[in-house]
């Protein structure tokens, strides 16, 4: 359970697919806009699901649902690819014609 002023992540959905405009890709106007926004809770207390709001570092209050406490930056580049070893692999001998670098 968060408890006020408890650093928070919250979502909010801005426009339901049909409300976008049309001068969007299909794959892009087939779905919500969405927000995530990061901030502190200015609710006595809330449970993860529950709509809140928060203040975010600028002071703007921002009302969504609880997502996440404690919210922290996870950085993902993707699943291992062996072909881009390969790649570097080619790469380098094209680069280096063939010797070690």
């Amino acid at each position: 359970m968060a408890k006020k002023n408890d650093y928070v992540r919250i979502h909010r959905a801005i426009l339901a697919a049909e409300e976008r405009t049309g001068k969007l890709p299909e794959d892009t106007k087939s779905v919500p806009l969405e927000m995530w926004v990061k901030g502190w809770l200015q609710d006595d207390s809330a449970d993860l699901g529950d709509t809140v709001t928060v203040k975010t570092v600028v002071g703007r209050l921002e009302t969504g649902v609880l997502m996440e406490e404690n919210p922290c930056y996870a950085l993902n580049y993707g699943e291992y690819v062996p072909e881009i070893l390969e790649i570097d692999r080619q790469l380098r001998s094209v680069l280096f014609e063939g010797e070690e670098a």
